[in-house]
């Protein structure tokens, strides 16, 4: 029979939540933000760039370095040679200049000074550029200084360009290509969707209860069901609303993203480097770009999605389970939302050390931190996520999960005993000390 009742329950929290216009609406407008986290990025590389045409005087004391300042389309190097840069800035205003870089003679050490001046302020990305360009000359100069014969052969000689390939060893002995940037990437997004769902859908608990207990709604409720199984029954509800609507998320971002990465294409990759790099030829950047891409391919292929989604499905699980127990606790506990900060700040503080956790995790997977951080049950489905991905031993998997398993069971116990008490108390905010009371009942 209880069984029964805690099914209804759950059947009833389902269909309440499903029928709401704002479930619909977060079902479609996330996957479009994910998707959009995903392409916005690679769309503001691709088409990113100033205004074009923007002219820049050199005054060059030093007689060096203005070979180097290579115009593009974004902005054009002229020097001039009849002014001085006092004399410049003193006129700026009736100059067609977006700046001016003054550039000192060489001292006795062969270096030199830059100075820019401009109405506006320079971005990063000229500020780089003009020091590389001078740094380039400077160094090119005090090498054919020495007088090396034949140096620019030399120079071309030395410099290189190594490919690194990384692979795994399986425990069959057979490699598999491996790019640490998409553990990376996998653990990243595994940790902070359960952190982000954990959170949402916990405070979902807490909210229906607080509503419920409000209306007194509760109170008819209770005349006929246990309140351990109502708080079950809200749990196991909102946790079938999060995995269908988790199930449509990942579906449609998916095809999002695929057609976004289809209009992307390679070609237009290679165009935007050609634009970069316009000394390398097309054809070269283009191979690059498609051995890069094979990397890329082959080690997407190589990693076990099957295990990762299995994992991640088992850690939102059973990490909602965990926390949420404890966000109906607390919905008992009080009359009012706005009574909740002082007791769900224990309950969240576990949750963003486990982010920071897993952070240190990325660099260090299996260093002491990370390895702890991962079995106890309050940060493990963060850490163990942002692990997971690198590989974990399967005896450190299972003691996590055990571990997570029996920290929920504990806690759902001890929820239950807060929340059949409180969950009828009105009119009084409890404290630590009241709760402690309740738990000894």
């Amino acid at each position: 029979m209880g069984k029964s009742k805690i099914s209804i329950i759950i059947a009833r929290e389902f269909a309440i939540r499903v029928k709401k216009k704002s479930f619909i609406f977060t079902t479609i407008l996330t996957p479009l933000l994910f998707a959009a986290l995903m392409v916005v990025p690679s769309l503001i590389a691709m088409y990113s760039g100033g205004e074009e045409g923007q002219k820049i005087a050199v005054v060059d004391g030093s007689g060096i370095v203005m070979p180097y300042m290579e115009s593009d389309d974004e902005y054009i190097f002229t020097e001039v040679t009849d002014k001085s840069v006092d004399e410049l800035k003193g006129n700026f205003d009736n100059l067609d200049y977006f700046a001016i870089v003054g550039i000192s003679p060489m001292d006795s050490s062969k270096n030199v000074s830059v100075v820019t001046y401009s109405r506006k302020q320079m971005n990063i990305d000229v500020q780089n550029r003009i020091s590389r360009n001078v740094e380039a000359a400077v160094e090119e100069h005090k090498l054919k200084g020495y007088g090396i014969p034949q140096l620019e052969e030399i120079m071309a000689d030395v410099e290189s360009d190594v490919k690194m390939s990384t692979y795994t060893l399986d425990e069959k002995g057979e490699e598999k290509a491996s790019k640490v940037e998409i553990f990376m990437i996998i653990g990243y997004i595994g940790s902070f969707l359960i952190y982000m769902f954990i959170f949402m859908f916990g405070s979902m608990v807490m909210r229906s209860v607080i509503e419920e207990k409000t209306t007194r709604i509760i109170e008819v409720i209770v005349s006929s069901v246990k309140p351990f199984q109502i708080m079950m029954g809200k749990i196991l509800g909102v946790a079938s609303v999060a995995l269908v609507q988790f199930f449509i998320w990942i579906v449609f971002t998916l095809i999002i993203v695929t057609v976004a990465g289809s209009l992307l294409g390679l070609d237009q990759a290679a165009q935007t480097m050609a634009a970069a790099s316009p000394e390398v030829p097309v054809e070269q950047i283009t191979a690059a770009v498609q051995d890069e891409g094979d990397g890329f391919i082959q080690a997407l292929k190589d990693v076990n999605y099957a295990g990762i989604v299995a994992c991640f499905i088992i850690y939102f699980v059973l990490g909602y389970l965990l926390y949420s127990s404890m966000f109906a606790a607390v919905g008992a506990a009080v009359d009012n939302e706005a009574d909740t900060q002082q007791l769900v700040l224990p309950i969240t503080m576990p949750l963003i050390i486990g982010l920071f956790m897993m952070l240190h995790t990325f660099q260090y997977p299996d260093s002491a931190l990370s390895f702890w951080g991962s079995v106890i049950p309050f940060t493990s489905p963060m850490v163990m996520m942002a692990r997971i991905a690198y590989g974990v031993p399967a005896w450190e998997l299972a003691l996590s999960i055990g571990v997570l398993v029996l920290t929920f069971v504990a806690m759902a116990y001890l929820s239950g005993k807060i929340y059949r008490v409180g969950i009828l108390m009105y009119g009084k905010k409890p404290g630590w000390k009241e709760i402690y009371k309740w738990l000894k009942y």
